[in-house]
């Protein structure tokens, strides 16, 4: 991996699993809102899971890293999930969804600190 690939790589993973941890927060708050409060709820968190999806994407494009695709696959299967109410099944969905962007900010630090950049 080049370094630019590796700074661009680590960037995207660390800022997706932020949002990811958020979504995941956010998912466990909705479970115990009742009735309209959830259904409002679960618009908001609904569009705040495509959103991340859209960044995941172009992380996915940016870097051509594979792992980006795994947890834009992960994250898609939660969202259908959320849309059903099944928010438990739904979070272990983000949960695989963080540890897929976990690994090319692993590579990438591995890669820059081979270069003495970190």
């Amino acid at each position: 991996m080049e370094k630019k690939t590796a700074v661009k790589s680590y960037q995207f993973s660390e800022r997706a699993k932020s949002e990811l941890i958020l979504v995941s927060q956010l998912l466990m708050v909705l479970a115990e809102l009742k009735g309209e409060q959830q259904a409002g709820g679960k618009r908001i968190l609904l569009a705040l899971m495509d959103g991340v999806r859209a960044e995941i994407e172009f992380a996915r494009r940016s870097t051509e890293q594979p792992e980006f695709q795994k947890a834009i696959g992960h994250l898609s299967e939660a969202i259908s999930l959320v849309e059903s109410n099944q928010f438990g099944p739904a979070g272990l969905k983000v949960s695989e969804a963080i540890s897929a962007v976990t690994t090319p900010a692993q590579n990438a630090w591995q890669v820059l600190t081979g270069h003495g950049l970190l």
